[in-house]
């Protein structure tokens, strides 16, 4: 049996150099994403959220991106759950795209706030039926006795709101506004490259007060 200490790979498809990456930290990400989409991977789209409670304990779950642009990385869940929680009570969080077939890694942190509430519901009226229905049924990161409890809450839902289940109150979008941006792609020898971008204003220039990203080299 292989010991799991001597697993090993050697990465050796790609590289990413500061000459061919993007100025914008966005660009680079869009660039990436729609790579790993058109390869196929599995779950191009999902991502680990971190956040943290009040006792300086860290978690962690997977959820997927439902858009992004020039305001942050937005998602949708139940506001009630553990990082729902969390985020009230400390609105920083860090994301993490992994692509292992492209040998890429992306993290992302910022400060987390809600979307608008009509954001919200544009996009769960897009929701399957059986996923809004889920959105009522599910209480998020609560204690159930079994699967039954939430085979009869959805039940109960269904029939309560037949094909026109309204948006759960607390049930919504997060967006992240990121500051800080790392772009990891896998080297041979383990001299991998890693680029980090970090937030900061413009001054003193005809653009001034926008953001402007400071792109560094950092070693693996």
């Amino acid at each position: 049996m292989t010991s799991i200490a001597d697993l090993r790979k050697s990465y050796e498809r790609a590289e990413l150099s500061e000459d061919a990456s993007h100025a914008n930290p966005l660009l680079q990400f869009e660039q990436w994403l729609k790579e790993a989409i058109a390869s196929e991977v599995p779950e191009p789209n999902a991502m680990t959220v971190a956040t943290v409670a009040s006792n300086l304990r860290p978690s962690t779950r997977v959820v997927l991106i439902k858009g992004y642009d020039e305001r942050g990385i937005t998602w949708f869940t139940n506001y009630e759950s553990r990082k729902g929680q969390e985020l009230a009570g400390n609105p920083y969080a860090a994301l993490q795209f992994h692509w292992v077939e492209l040998e890429r890694v992306v993290r992302i942190e910022g400060v987390v706030e809600k979307v608008s509430a009509q954001e919200s519901d544009d996009y769960f009226r897009s929701r399957p039926l059986d996923s809004r229905i889920g959105a009522w049924a599910s209480p998020q990161s609560q204690v159930i006795s079994g699967r039954g409890v939430l085979v009869a809450n959805a039940a109960r839902y269904g029939a309560q709101f037949l094909l026109r289940p309204p948006r759960p109150p607390h049930w919504g979008g997060y967006r992240l506004k990121p500051d800080h941006w790392q772009f990891w792609q896998g080297r041979k020898s383990r001299l991998h490259d890693r680029l980090r971008y970090t937030l900061r204003d413009s001054t003193g220039t005809p653009s001034a007060g926008e953001p402007v990203w400071i792109r560094e080299r950092l070693a693996p």
